[in-house]
C-alpha cells in the first residue's frame, strides 16, 4: 500500500473543497487530510478516491462520499480520549477519521466479509485505539457503555432505542432518520430520562438492517 505524494496532493484538493462546502471543523478536515481514503477502496475506484463521491464496497454497502463523512464526524464534536461507537464499520474509513482524531473507537458491523477486511485493514495502518465487533448494530454494544459520542453510518427507520440508553449524559448521537431520505438527526442526552433532538439536513445512506450475515 503506498501513500505518494500524489495521493497527498488530491487530499489536500480534497479538504480544500470540503471546506468551500462549509465544514468548519479543523480537526476533522485535518483527519480528512491524513488518512488515505484510497486504501479503503477497490482497486477499480483507486483513482477516484479523492472525488466528493460514495463508491461501492461489496455486499451491497457503499464507503460515504467525503463530505457525508465530515457532516457527521464534525456533528459529533469529537474530543481526544472521547469514547465513541460506530454502527456500520463498512470499508473502516469514517472510524479511521475518528482514531485520526484522538478518540477511541468501538465499531461494529453486521455483515462478517465487511467486518474482517476492515478489521484487517484498520489493525495494517496501525489503529490502537480502534477496536471492531461483528454484532447486529441495532443493539449496540452494552458491554462498552456509556459512550461519550454514537455515530450511525446508515439510514434507520427510526432511532433504535438501545443506543439512546448506551449514550453517556452530555453525549451527542448521530443518526440518519427516515426511509427513502434520511434527516440527519443530533441527539444530545441532557440527562438521565431527557434527550434533546435537532434534524437538520437530508442525505441518502444504506438502510441500517437488523441481525448478522456470516460470510
Amino acid at each position: 500500500m503506498t501513500d505518494s505524494y500524489r495521493h497527498k496532493g488530491l487530499r489536500k484538493k480534497l479538504v480544500d473543497q470540503l471546506r468551500q462546502r462549509g465544514i468548519r471543523d479543523e480537526a476533522v478536515l485535518t483527519a480528512i487530510g491524513a488518512v488515505p481514503r484510497h486504501f479503503f477502496l477497490d482497486k477499480a475506484f483507486e483513482e477516484h478516491a479523492y472525488e466528493d463521491k460514495p463508491f461501492p464496497i461489496g455486499n451491497q454497502q457503499t464507503i460515504s462520499q467525503p463530505y457525508t463523512v465530515a457532516y457527521q464526524s464534525a456533528l459529533l464534536e469529537v474530543k481526544k480520549r472521547d469514547r465513541i461507537l460506530e454502527i456500520g464499520t463498512g470499508s473502516g474509513y469514517q472510524a479511521a477519521i475518528l482514531g485520526a482524531m484522538g478518540a477511541r473507537v468501538f465499531t461494529v458491523e453486521r455483515q462478517e466479509a465487511l467486518h474482517l477486511k476492515s478489521k484487517e485493514l484498520l489493525e495494517q495502518l496501525g489503529f490502537t485505539n480502534i477496536r471492531c465487533f461483528f454484532r447486529d448494530g441495532t443493539k449496540g454494544l452494552a458491554e462498552f457503555a456509556p459512550y461519550d459520542k454514537i455515530i450511525v453510518t446508515a439510514g434507520a427507520p427510526v432511532v433504535p432505542q438501545p443506543l439512546k440508553e448506551q449514550l453517556a449524559v452530555g453525549g451527542i448521537l448521530v443518526i440518519p432518520v427516515g426511509e427513502d431520505v434520511q434527516y440527519m438527526y443530533r441527539i444530545t442526552r441532557v440527562s438521565e430520562t431527557e434527550f434533546r433532538e435537532e434534524m437538520l439536513d437530508a442525505f441518502r445512506f444504506v438502510p441500517f438492517l437488523e441481525g448478522v450475515k456470516r460470510k
